[in-house]
């Protein structure tokens, strides 16, 4: 029950009190423990709460638009939350092993584990970085560590801040505890005061193109034409200098495309005297096709291909290729991008391109630092219908603001669409399933924040020496 009430500390449940006391309830669930194994247990059984809640909407994706039978895509996603539940469960279990003090655990070993395990589920097998806990910290005063140690390092501010409210509820010392809380959140408030980045150029006038086509027709050869019209339709009414559409807005490799209707596309944004950016498949050769996003207007054209794919959904490991006679998704097999890919040079600004859940990993947004003064994130969230998946989507998008001090441009096909300012302040947004543009000003930024400069090393080498000298001090 614990588990599952942290998932709705995150977006778009949002409430925010959970996001301290809910890991507070598992501290001290720990903390009384009789055995490693008990423990082990414990955060074996917060992690299924938290992910079955939390990650739901993998079913969604696999039952109702994956076409996998009902049953295989129930144990399909349970087996997933499992395997991500041994993270917590390995956290239980270790610190009840390293530690003796109860309060060596609770405020060092534990937090300390939680974010080295939080990484190792960002970085093992491709990654999956979805709800790590410091994403729930958003629009709080914790926020304010982004910028100086990303996401992690606010998750480990908050598991924490978690072990302060546990010590300031059970005591004893709960004046020290309640007065360490209240220090921890007064600094992360100082921090949100200060300005990392500063502008770069004019207000660019933006147009964020959503077309809600329903996943069940968007590869629907009939419905084609209908998507070209949608689409252009927006795009023409619109005289912003930049004019972006969703991740795929064309279902259709750009060379089976019509070149007049690219060159409609490239004359409005040329009327506007700006840019346009356009998700769509894209094949080098016939073995070789790419989840892309391309260029028209008055600047050179330019592309930019996905690096980070999905397993499954955009690629398939090896050893697993049965999986495509049982899920139903096109274009599922992609070839990966360059790792190096400069940010486009359109509409006067410097905008660094990243497609679907690549926005979800920190460190391979800060690649384009410092030359990027923009970022933009396109992406198709129909796969997961009307869940938990878009709020928590958006979510991230702001917490990569908070790191990097840049605006970040979120076009979808059926919701969330955003703009959103360098302090995770959301300038505008389209309710989801409706068709819309969203018509925002926004800023280009340059400098570095601290983050942006080191990565995740700094935090988690931290992290690993807190571990470090709570063994050494127990073997002395």
């Amino acid at each position: 029950m614990a588990g599952a009430a942290l998932a709705a500390a995150f977006s778009p449940l949002d409430l925010l009190p959970l996001a301290l006391f809910s890991p507070a309830l598992l501290i001290h669930l720990w903390l009384t423990a009789r055995s490693p194994r008990d423990a082990g247990w414990i955060g074996f059984s917060f992690g299924m709460g938290l992910f079955v809640a939390g990650v739901s909407w993998i079913y969604v994706s696999l039952s109702l638009f994956g076409g996998m039978p009902a049953p295989l895509a129930a144990f399909a996603t349970l087996a997933f939350c499992a395997w991500l539940a041994l993270l917590p469960a390995a956290v239980g279990y270790l610190q009840h092993r390293i530690a003796f003090s109860k309060a060596t655990r609770a405020l060092l070993v534990i937090p300390s584990l939680w974010v080295l395990f939080e990484s190792l589920r960002g970085w093992y097998l491709t990654g999956f970085p979805w709800l790590a806990l410091g994403y729930s910290a958003t629009d709080t005063p914790l926020a304010g560590y982004a910028a100086v140690c990303g996401v992690y390092g606010v998750s480990l501010v908050t598991m924490i801040c978690a072990a302060l409210v546990r010590q300031w509820v059970c005591g004893p010392h709960r004046i020290s505890a309640f007065g360490g809380l209240l220090a921890i959140l007064a600094a992360g408030l100082i921090l949100q005061q200060i300005e990392w980045t500063r502008p770069s150029g004019a207000p660019l006038s933006v147009s964020l193109l959503q077309g809600n086509i329903p996943q069940q027709i968007k590869f629907d050869p009939d419905r084609f034409e209908k998507t070209l019209s949608i689409y252009r339709d927006l795009a023409s009414a619109s005289s912003a200098r930049l004019i972006v559409l969703p991740e795929t807005a064309l279902p259709r490799f750009l060379d089976r495309i019509d070149p007049d209707y690219l060159h409609a596309l490239d004359a409005i944004a040329k009327r506007n005297g700006g840019d346009l950016l356009l998700g769509v498949p894209y094949r080098s050769d016939a073995s070789n096709y790419y989840n892309s996003v391309i260029s028209l207007g008055t600047s050179p054209n330019q592309i930019y291909s996905k690096v980070h794919l999905v397993p499954f959904g955009e690629f398939i490991p090896p050893g697993f290729g049965w999986i495509p006679g049982i899920l139903q998704v096109p274009l599922s097999d992609f070839s990966r991008g360059e790792k190096e890919q400069k940010p486009f040079s359109v509409a006067g600004q410097r905008v660094a391109m990243n497609i679907c859940y690549e926005d979800a990993f920190g460190e391979e947004i800060i690649r384009a630092l410092p030359e990027a003064t923009l970022l933009a994130n396109i992406s198709n969230v129909a796969w997961f219908g009307d869940s938990l998946a878009p709020g928590q989507h958006l979510q991230i998008a702001r917490m990569r603001t908070l790191e990097t001090g840049r605006a970040m441009l979120a076009a979808t096909n059926t919701g969330i669409t955003a703009a959103i300012d360098r302090d995770g302040r959301i300038l505008g947004r389209l309710p989801q399933f409706m068709q819309g543009r969203l018509d925002v000003e926004v800023r280009g930024y340059e400098g570095m924040t601290p983050y942006a400069r080191t990565g995740n090393w700094p935090v988690l080498a931290f992290a690993l020496l807190l571990v470090a000298l709570s063994v050494a001090w127990r073997k002395r």
